[in-house]
């Protein structure tokens, strides 16, 4: 009977350590679960905001993170909305995580004024110093830094490139976010552009539905107009309606950014968003490794792209679109394409050392380079 209660000890001993092994083995090495918060501004539904996520899930796998074995993430998804924004920036600060990510303007304010201590790395942000967010972007100074999403001399471009297109137009209504600082600095620039190219600049708001419809249907009553979407969390969120209402009123329109075009309109140039979430998963190892954001400089884009939808370019009349009918033929291979975008070149328009290419069965055409 002694040897039978002395086997049982000794298998339930055995038993507990079998189980207590793994997890004092990962405390010894050092290795806990660590927890990061994501604040994304579209809907969960959104395809191309699970595009983003995808990208920052890879980027942190490759760094050896692994949800459920060492890291957990909180999601939190605003889909444009400032008072859902505010609500699960506070939520998550309250979860207390290692570091969160926060995509678009109005999550990295409102996660900003939540906390002063958890570190924020944010993507897709337009001028981040002017904003508020960093004090420089060599040396952000605080508990936040990124990725920017792009300068504001490309708004200019922007401009230059419904000139390029459709050479007729002389009025541009430009969508953009009032309540952003970025908004402004993105009109302003186009505003300072617009006299040397003959165009008048019509400011367009996107608080929301409603106004973009009545403020493009009324634009549109008056003739050579064109439309110029900048960057804002409010655009990606109305994009549909947007690309729709350009289509309905045969406005051409430049977009900030490649999921417009995907979605059917016209031609964009823009960074790559899905690089940014790659890139932004070394951040956040990188502060759950020990470092700080403040020793963190906000990165640049390297790297624009020009999309064009050919599907939508060749529904555009012949009269008012250079672009879809170079040498008043069909906009349709390769070789075409490659000698349209040799002009662009020469134009400055399209990146340095840029490359052509048409997709086997996509519905555009994207040139990638090294920026200017």
């Amino acid at each position: 009977m002694a040897s039978y209660i002395e086997r049982r000890k000794f298998l339930a001993t055995l038993g507990g350590a079998a189980v207590a092994w793994p997890l004092a083995a990962r405390a010894q090495q050092g290795e806990r679960i660590r927890r990061v918060g994501v604040l994304m501004n579209l809907a969960s539904d959104d395809a191309e905001g699970q595009a983003r996520l995808a990208a920052f899930h890879q980027g942190l796998q490759q760094l050896g993170w692994t949800v459920g074995r060492n890291v957990q993430i909180d999601y939190r998804w605003g889909a444009g909305d400032a008072d859902r924004i505010r609500k699960f920036a506070a939520q998550l600060v309250a979860l207390t995580p290692d570091v969160i990510l926060s995509t678009g303007s109005p999550s990295a304010a409102a996660l900003q004024q939540a906390t002063r201590t958890v570190p924020i790395v944010f993507v897709t942000v337009v001028d981040p110093v002017s904003s508020g967010f960093v004090d420089s972007l060599a040396r952000p100074g605080g508990n936040i830094t990124g990725f920017s999403l792009y300068e504001y001399s490309i708004s200019g471009k922007w401009l230059g490139l419904l000139k390029e297109i459709a050479p007729g137009i002389t009025r541009a209504a430009v969508i953009r976010d009032p309540a952003l600082t970025a908004g402004g600095g993105q009109l302003g620039v186009i505003q300072a552009v617009a006299p040397l190219v003959g165009a008048e600049v019509i400011p367009v708001n996107v608080r929301d539905a409603g106004e973009i419809e009545r403020a493009i249907t009324a634009f549109a009553r008056s003739p050579n107009g064109g439309l110029i979407v900048t960057g804002s969390t409010l655009a990606a969120i109305h994009r549909d309606l947007i690309v729709t209402l350009a289509a309905r009123h045969k406005l051409p329109a430049v977009y900030f950014q490649r999921y417009f075009v995907v979605g059917g309109g016209l031609i964009s140039y823009g960074s790559g968003l899905v690089d940014q979430y790659r890139d932004a998963a070394g951040y956040v190892d990188r502060i759950l490794k020990g470092e700080k954001p403040a020793d963190l400089p906000v990165q640049a884009p390297t790297k624009y792209e020009l999309v064009i939808n050919l599907k939508t370019a060749k529904t555009r009349p012949s009269h008012d679109s250079t672009l879809v009918t170079p040498h008043n033929a069909p906009f349709s291979t390769y070789k075409e394409a490659r000698v349209h975008l040799t002009s662009w070149q020469r134009g400055g328009l399209a990146a340095r050392g840029a490359r052509a290419a048409v997709g086997a069965d996509a519905p555009d055409f994207r040139v990638d380079g090294d920026c200017e």
